[in-house]
């Protein structure tokens, strides 16, 4: 804890400096799209004679500028805009100012995928972070012509993906329930459809997306590898507008516009898939009893209360569920809702509240009249978060506020059916109550350092209900004598953990155009998932920290050089880290702990630490767009009583990743897009020889964990896209074409090490009879080759 005392003195410096010898005066305005009249976020506005000392507008289209000595002239720009130009004369300082900027019907001609103001990526503090637009993603083919978030992110450098086709992420050597992903400030338990293929969210109701895997803002934690941070899209106030898509496998629409009034507006979008439809057009009376589909629905309302205050409240619930033959099933679901009002107190103060609740439960049943069942489980997380925003000058911000968690991890039930001779299972119900403090501030310190820092503080409290067992030696092992255990009732404390969690970052500008940053971050994550499937499955059992689980945690050191060229058209960036991990649990061999009370009795807990270096080369200006990124990457855990003691890499360990994504506007009406990606095979354990059991060959694995490796993986995708681009028509439309895996690779998804039987069949001569030949053999299992879908969008 030595870096404590050093950021401590590090506050007292910055806070106690002065930081103006006067009180400064501002103006304050807001820049929106003429037509449209929805706010611009991210439009500089700077004084003519003063261009340096420029500033940009928030989310909402606000802005808060210095003033400076009247008249004089006043300059707002943003890409895809013409330039505004007004002189601002002491009588405005007495009204509320807009700024409406027209789209420029030149520069329109060209793409543009900057999702941020232009040399921010230069002269910002972010490291390891992006915003992704939403535009970008729409442009990705994609698996099925279904647009997803999730994958699109796996395209970035230092980002992993869990296998063929699926969505879950590995950032930065982190496992993937070391990510936090939100939905207006909600967590998401469970982010996929369809056994992690496709991700919970719909790109037409997105307003926009950041990622963090470095760097992660004080008022942001609880995971220790990444922040995916989703916002819902806030409806059009002036006119009623839609959007939506009929695919191969779904269709989507979304619809937005004032509500009551042109304070308030709506956002409502739903999405479902078909593929049961299709089924009860089948001859076959099986198939036609199967049921297979997910589906979503999201909603926004947003209220503007006055000039100060505005209110949102957004909602989004999702469904999967797969039938056989009406004697199995297996449905999921996730439900999450978030309360959003921000205050602006004064012209320097600012404060927003968070208010949420997140479920998350699955149920599998089997219908069979002697081992008939009924198996459900639900955990959610409700919170509060406040955060106040204090700018004194342009130099200088400060955020400081809280954030109070409850987790509720219900039972595990397996309930017999009527006439079922299995015994009904129920788990304790696991439950962590989690206070967190934060405080941030960066400050300018001249025209070339600026420095940010910040500290979290988290209190944690695993409380009951539950039981907690006492074990001899106090060490639980699956051989351990339990000696007895403890009940506790309702919010009754079981087990406490507390951790500072300090956040530094430097920026030094070397050039207006070049910049070196680095940064530090400690994070504590106190809910994790013990599993042994690293892509993740639906019946995944998240595990609170007790008394025998402590918290994970992490910390992560990041170096990194920024550079644009060419005016901002390119974007250049090298980033290293370092990060180690303290805590980290697996899995025992053959543990079971879906239906366990002693979790702790079948996990083990090590250490691990990760390193990488990542480049990113990206166009953002011009007929063609797009990036190049190369990541090296390793990462390594040390377990005791896994493979030897001796450290091994995790499935994720993949040292080689290169991605290209190119986008190409050949006219206003045709485009195209190609991705292409190639990755170091992933780290598995291949048995060593077989042994025979009651006349069936089993395969026979060593000591060592994850020393083999699949083959490297590569893939190629390409789309074209037509545009109905005529003007003032109320109905538009587009045709995407896709091919994912355009030149048929044949990625393995698994192997299986079985008896090879008729590899080569052979007769009898004399009794004619089949002679079966059995063999030991290996059955590589694909997913998708060359895989063409067809999608209409359109809007309105």
């Amino acid at each position: 804890m030595r870096v404590i005392p050093f950021l401590f003195s590090f506050f007292l410096v910055l806070f106690y400096s002065p930081i103006s010898a006067q009180e400064q005066a501002y103006l304050k305005g807001k820049v929106m799209e003429i037509q449209s009249e929805e706010a611009l976020p991210g439009a500089n506005v700077f004084w003519e004679k003063d261009p340096q000392r420029g500033v940009v507008t928030d989310i909402d289209g606000n802005f808060s500028i210095v003033l400076t000595e009247l008249p004089a002239k006043l300059v707002i720009s943003f890409i895809g805009f013409e330039t505004s130009i007004r002189i601002i004369g002491p009588k405005d300082m007495e009204k509320s100012l807009r700024f409406y900027l027209r789209p420029d019907e030149v520069s329109l001609e060209e793409v543009i995928i900057r999702g941020r103001p232009a040399d921010q990526n230069v002269r910002s503090l972010d490291m390891g972070k992006s915003t992704i637009p939403i535009e970008t993603i729409r442009n990705i083919p994609a698996l099925f012509g279904e647009v997803d978030l999730l994958r699109s992110l796996q395209l970035l450098p230092g980002v992993q993906t869990a296998g063929e086709g699926t969505t879950g992420l590995f950032v930065r050597g982190g496992s993937a329930d070391q990510n936090l992903v939100q939905i207006d400030g909600a967590p998401v338990y469970n982010p996929s459809h369809f056994f992690g293929f496709f991700s919970v969210f719909n790109p037409d109701a997105l307003q926009g997306v950041d990622f963090y895997k470095g760097n992660i803002p004080a008022n942001l934690g609880g995971r220790i590898s990444s922040v995916i941070d989703v916002s819902l899209k806030e409806g059009n106030y002036q006119k009623v507008q839609g959007e939506g898509g009929i695919g191969t496998i779904s269709s989507r629409l979304t619809v937005d516009g004032p509500l009551f009034s042109e304070n308030s507006s709506f956002t409502v979008s739903g999405r479902r898939t078909y593929a049961d439809v299709f089924l009860r057009l089948s001859n076959d009376e099986n198939l036609r009893n199967n049921s297979l589909y997910f589906y979503d629905l999201s909603g926004k309302f947003t209220f503007k209360l006055g000039d100060k205050d505005k209110l949102s409240v957004s909602g989004y619930f999702g469904s999967d569920y797969l039938g056989l033959s009406r004697q199995f099933g297996f449905g999921w679901d996730n439900w999450v809702n978030a309360l959003n009002w921000t205050r602006t107190i004064n012209d320097k103060t600012y404060f927003d509240l968070n208010a949420y609740y997140s479920r998350y439960r699955y149920e599998v049943n089997f219908d069979d009249p002697d081992i008939g069942f009924l198996w459900d489980n639900t955990l959610s997380e409700s919170g509060v978060r406040g955060q106040w925003s204090y700018i004194p000058d342009n130099k200088t911000s400060l955020n400081w506020g809280f954030h109070s968690q409850l987790y509720q991890f219900n039972p595990v039930q397996l309930n017999p059916t009527p006439g079922s001779n299995i015994e009904p299972i129920a788990t304790n119900p696991r439950n962590g109550l989690q206070h967190n403090f934060f405080f941030s501030t960066v400050r300018e310190i001249n025209d070339r350092i600026s420095v940010e820092g910040g500290l979290r503080w988290g209190l944690y409290n695993q409380i009951g209900r539950g039981k907690v067992f006492v074990y001899e030696d106090e060490i639980p092992s699956p051989t351990s004598v339990i000696l007895d255990s403890l009940s506790f009732n309702r919010l009754e404390n079981i087990q406490f953990y507390q951790g500072l969690e300090p956040r530094i970052a430097l920026r030094y500008l070397l050039r207006d155009d070049l910049s070196f940053k680095a940064s530090y971050n400690r994070t504590f994550q106190y809910v994790q998932v013990a599993s042994n499937s690293s892509a993740g499955l639906p019946i995944d059992r998240w595990i609170p920290a007790g008394a025998f689980i402590p918290p994970i945690r992490g910390d992560q050191y990041s170096v990194g050089f920024f550079k644009n060229l060419q005016d901002n058209i390119w974007e250049l960036s090298l980033e290293g880290y370092y990060k180690d991990f303290r805590n980290l649990i697996d899995l025992r061999q053959g543990a079971s702990i879906l239906f366990t009370d002693n979790v702790e009795t079948e996990i083990l807990s090590g250490d691990g630490y990760a390193y990488g270096l990542e480049f990113l080369l990206k166009k953002n200006i011009g007929k063609t767009t797009g990036w190049l990124s190369y990541t090296y990457s390793r990462v390594w855990w040390q377990i005791d009583g896994i493979s030897g003691d001796k450290r091994f890499n995790p499935r994720f360990d993949r040292p080689h990743d290169v991605t290209v994504v190119l986008n190409h506007e050949f006219s206003k009406r045709w485009s195209a897009n190609m991705t292409f990606v190639y990755t170091t095979g992933q780290a598995v354990t291949f048995p060593i020889g077989s042994y025979e059991v009651d006349n069936q060959r089993l395969p026979l694995y060593g000591e060592q964990r994850n020393a083999d490796r699949f083959p490297d993986y590569h893939r190629m995708d390409a789309s074209v896209t037509w545009k109905n681009v005529d003007r003032g028509r109320k109905w538009r439309g587009s045709w995407n074409f896709s091919i994912y895996n355009l030149y048929g690779r044949k990625n393995p998804f698994s192997y299986q090490f079985t008896d090879i039987i008729n590899d080569q069949i052979n007769f009898d001569l004399n009794s004619g009879e089949e002679i079966v030949s059995r063999r030991p053999g290996v059955v590589m299992t694909y997913l998708f080759t060359f895989l063409p879908a067809i999608t209409y969008n359109f809007e309105f």
